[in-house]
């Protein structure tokens, strides 16, 4: 296992929060089942929590104790369109990954540093983008840096994907877009 990766996963799992990778974007995460972590998320980005958070994993079978698919089946993912689904999450899921709803946004992820991450700590991980509520997603290290390098606990080193920008939204039992590709 890289070193950074390593740090990423150790950070992870003591609580901490990250910034990195993904396939358009850079993202902010932190462990899934950790209430402070998940708050420091979402105060970071100054983010309305009735929203809900995005999980990524690196395969499907990281949802299962996350998701009822209730007979539909995550689709394999494409590199070049990334897509999130909307699937109806587990009792005991934290309203603060939930929000509002009764739904939880999950993504399988194509991006290689996302995905060692997942893996190393066995688990999803939050993903959403690094960026202040309304304003520009991060799309490059500088920018990054700059926004984010005294908020996060490690900036995991690593390249967007060739995605334009953030993930389309689909609802995975009706396949109906709920929010279109950004380009």
């Amino acid at each position: 296992m890289k070193p950074s990766i390593s740090r990423a996963a150790d950070v992870l799992l003591g609580g901490g929060v990250i910034a990195y990778p993904t396939e358009g974007v850079y993202g902010l995460g932190c462990m899934p089942d950790d209430a402070g972590a998940i708050l420091r998320v979402l105060s970071i980005k100054h983010r309305d929590p009735g929203k809900g958070l995005i999980l990524i994993a690196s395969n499907k079978t990281q949802f299962d104790d996350w998701v009822d698919l209730e007979g539909a089946a995550i689709p394999d993912p494409d590199p070049s369109h990334p897509t999130t689904w909307i699937a109806t999450a587990k009792p005991g899921v934290l309203t603060l990954i939930t929000g509002h709803h009764e739904a939880l946004a999950i993504r399988i992820t194509t991006n290689p540093v996302a995905a060692a991450i997942c893996d190393a700590v066995e688990s999803p991980i939050v993903s959403t983008s690094a960026n202040r509520a309304g304003a520009p997603v991060a799309r490059n290290r500088i920018v990054l840096r700059r926004n984010f390098g005294a908020s996060v606990d490690y900036i995991v080193p690593g390249d967007c994907g060739p995605a334009s920008g953030p993930s389309e939204i689909r609802d995975l039992k009706s396949d109906r877009v709920l929010r279109p590709r950004k380009s």
